[in-house]
C-alpha cells in the first residue's frame, strides 16, 4: 500500500485536484449572487475582489478538510456525537471569522472602506459580514462536503458489501458443487464393484461410461454455466451405467427431446441429483414392477424435467430425508443460481415418488474454442 501511494501523481497524492472544485464552487455562488457569469468571472479573476474570493476558497476548504480528516474519524466515527457537533460548529464559526478579513483587505487595496465598498452597517460591519455572508457560506460548504463524503462512503460500502456477497455466493456454490461430487463418485464406484462380481463384461462397459463421467466432472464442469447438451450427455452416461447395474430389475423409460442444437447453458449437476435420487430409491419389489420414468425437454428457454419412480413403503420416508448432500443440496443451488427462475414440485406418495422441475435457461455465449470442442 505505501508503494502504491508513493507512485501516485503528486496532484492526487496531495489532493490538489480539489482546488479547482473549490474555485468552481465559490464561482457558482458568485454567479448566483450577481446573476451574470461573465461579470462574475471578471470580478473573481480580474479585479481586486479576487482577494475576498480566495479568502472564501482557502478557509472554507481548510474547515472542510479539518472536519473530514480530523473531526470525523476522531469523534464522529467513534460515536462521540455531542463533542463532534460542538467542534464542528466551532470550526465553521472560526472559518467564517477568518473569511471576513478578506473583505477588509479588499477594501484596503481599493483605498476605501468596507462600508462604502459593500454597503454594510456603519456601526457593526464586521458582524454583518460575518453573519450575513461568511457564516452561511462556510456552513453551506461544510454541509456540501459532508454530503459528498457520506455519499461516497455509502457507495463504497455498498460496493464492498456486494463484492462480499458475490464472493460468499461463489464460495457457497463451489462448496455445494464439490460436496455433491464425492457422493456421486462413491455411488458409481459401488455400482462398478457390484458388477465386477456379477458380470465382468458389464463391469467393463460400466467402467468406460464411468471414465466419461469422471472426465466431465474433472474437466468440463468447472464453470458456473456449461452447455446444456454436455449436461444431457452426462445424464445419458449415468443412466446407461445404472441400467447396466440394475439390468432387468428396473424398467427405465426415458424420453429426451432433441435439444442438442439449442445453445442454452445450465449449472452443472443441477439435473443429476434428481436422476440419481430416482435410481437410488427406486423400489426393489419382487412381486410388482419397479420402474423409473424420465422426461426432459426444452421449449423456448423453459426446461422441463419430470422424474417418477416406483417406491416401496419402507423407503418412502428415506426418499424425502435423502438430501443432506442430495435434494437439499440441489434446492439450495437452485435458490442461488436461479432465484425466481425455477419451480420445483416434489410429490411423495406411498408407492410413487415424483419430481417436476421447470427451469428458465440462459442463452450461453459460446466462445470459438468451445465451438471447436
Amino acid at each position: 500500500m505505501p508503494n502504491a501511494i508513493a507512485h501516485q501523481h503528486w496532484l492526487i497524492r496531495y489532493k490538489l485536484y480539489h482546488i479547482p472544485f473549490w474555485i468552481l464552487y465559490n464561482y457558482i455562488w458568485w454567479v448566483v449572487a450577481i446573476g451574470n457569469p461573465v461579470n462574475a468571472a471578471h470580478d473573481v479573476f480580474l479585479s481586486s475582489f479576487a482577494i475576498k474570493f480566495f479568502f472564501y476558497v482557502i478557509f472554507q476548504a481548510l474547515a472542510v478538510y479539518f472536519n473530514l480528516y480530523f473531526l470525523v474519524p476522531r469523534y464522529l466515527e467513534k460515536g462521540r456525537f455531542t463533542l463532534y457537533i460542538v467542534l464542528l460548529m466551532l470550526t465553521v464559526v472560526i472559518a467564517a471569522i477568518l473569511i471576513v478579513p478578506g473583505y477588509y483587505l479588499n477594501a484596503y487595496i481599493c483605498h476605501t472602506t468596507v462600508q462604502a465598498l459593500y454597503g454594510t452597517d456603519p456601526e457593526h460591519p464586521y458582524l454583518q459580514l460575518f453573519k450575513g455572508n461568511a457564516l452561511s457560506s462556510a456552513l453551506a460548504s461544510t454541509t456540501l462536503a459532508m454530503s459528498i463524503k457520506l455519499a461516497k462512503n455509502w457507495i463504497e460500502t455498498q460496493k464492498r458489501q456486494q463484492q462480499l456477497e458475490k464472493e460468499k455466493l461463489e464460495t457457497e456454490l463451489k462448496f455445494l458443487k464439490y460436496q455433491f461430487n464425492p457422493h456421486f463418485l462413491f455411488n458409481s464406484i459401488n455400482s462398478i464393484f457390484f458388477l465386477i462380481h456379477k458380470n465382468p463384461n458389464m463391469a467393463s462397459a460400466s467402467l468406460a461410461k464411468f471414465s466419461e463421467l469422471l472426465r466431465h466432472q474433472l474437466y468440463e464442469c468447472n464453470d458456473q454455466q456449461i452447455p446444456l447438451q454436455k449436461e444431457i450427455a452426462y445424464l445419458e452416461n449415468f443412466i446407461g451405467l445404472e441400467r447396466l447395474r440394475h439390468t432387468t430389475q428396473v424398467d427405465v423409460d426415458i424420453e429426451i427431446t432433441d435439444i442438442h442444437s439449442a445453445q442454452f447453458g445450465i449449472a452443472p449437476f443441477i439435473l443429476m441429483t434428481f436422476v440419481e435420487n430416482a435410481f437410488k430409491h427406486v423400489s426393489t419389489n419382487t412381486d410388482s414392477a419397479n420402474w423409473i420414468k424420465i422426461k426432459l425437454g426444452v421449449e423456448k428457454q423453459q426446461l422441463s424435467l419430470f422424474i417418477a419412480n416406483s417406491a416401496s413403503t419402507d423407503n418412502a420416508a428415506e426418499v424425502v430425508k435423502y438430501g443432506g448432500i442430495g435434494l437439499a443440496n440441489v434446492k439450495r443451488r437452485l435458490d442461488l443460481m436461479y432465484p425466481g427462475g425455477y419451480e420445483l414440485h416434489i410429490s411423495n406418495q406411498p408407492d410413487i415418488f415424483e419430481v417436476q422441475l421447470n427451469l428458465t435457461l440462459a442463452v450461453l455465449e459460446v466462445s470459438p474454442l468451445m465451438q471447436m470442442a
